[in-house]
């Protein structure tokens, strides 16, 4: 299904029926609908009767866009459309990495429409990280030189992202860490590989102690990665999941 923005791109995504609160999963970085903790969601609220959306931003999977003129900005505002065009009633919402950021700004922006939050690999302002050493050098030479530079795709055999200025001077206007505090008042679940090589997982401590929200939980996953989509962190999620729903009701 495509969802239909006010310029002209559309939004590919997937929309099941069911019992509220509904979940909402948002994905990582150049990352899309189609992947595994996804797509785990989408078969396991199917098969609990769970209403459920998932989606691709601006520039991924199937929605129309060229990435590299993605920004943050552009897809917190792909995500916000999907949660009011889509989806009925209260949701839960699931951010992978950067979705994780995302999620917040949505929660920030949505308040009433969200019933609680739970972040994998939170990936908050992962932009400014970029800028103050994830970037060599030479990477932020080429920034300056051409407005994009090359990044290793570490996870598949497909080609480097391209990184744009305007994404990292962009991300930089959402940034949420730098204040003294997130006006967020949800249950908040988030989960965190100590092997992950992408977000350290202290970036899930400093987040629980930005948000005002004293319904903050961390599960450390001692031998975890960046992803988290093996079965035991599958079930993990699920399970994480089915305890919030159930205070939830």
């Amino acid at each position: 299904m495509m969802l239909q923005r006010e310029d002209g791109h559309s939004l590919a995504y997937e929309h099941v029926e069911g019992a509220g609160p509904g979940i909402v999963f948002l994905s990582g970085f150049n990352s899309n609908m189609q992947g595994d903790k996804a797509m785990a969601l989408d078969t396991w609220c199917r098969g609990s009767g769970r209403q459920y959306t998932r989606f691709d931003y601006f520039g991924h999977g199937a929605s129309s866009g060229c990435f590299e003129e993605g920004t943050i900005g552009r897809w917190i505002d792909d995500a916000i459309a999907v949660l009011d065009r889509v989806t009925e009633g209260p949701q839960l919402l699931v951010g992978s990495s950067m979705g994780g950021w995302i999620m917040l700004h949505v929660a920030l922006a949505r308040p009433e429409q969200v019933r609680a939050l739970v972040g994998i690999a939170t990936a908050t302002d992962f932009t400014e990280a970029m800028r103050n050493g994830v970037l060599s050098p030479e990477q932020m030479l080429q920034l300056e030189l051409s407005d994009s530079c090359l990044i290793d795709n570490c996870y598949d055999d497909g080609e480097p992202y391209h990184i744009s200025r305007e994404l990292l001077e962009e991300g930089r206007r959402h940034c949420l860490l730098q204040g003294e505090n997130i006006p967020i008042d949800k249950p908040v679940r988030l989960l965190h590989g100590q092997c992950d090589a992408d977000v350290p997982w202290e970036n899930s401590l400093t987040l629980a102690e930005k948000l005002v929200s004293t319904d903050v939980e961390i599960q450390l996953v001692k031998n975890g990665d960046h992803r988290l989509s093996r079965p035991a962190d599958l079930e993990r999620l699920t399970r994480t999941l089915a305890v919030l729903l159930a205070d939830a009701l």
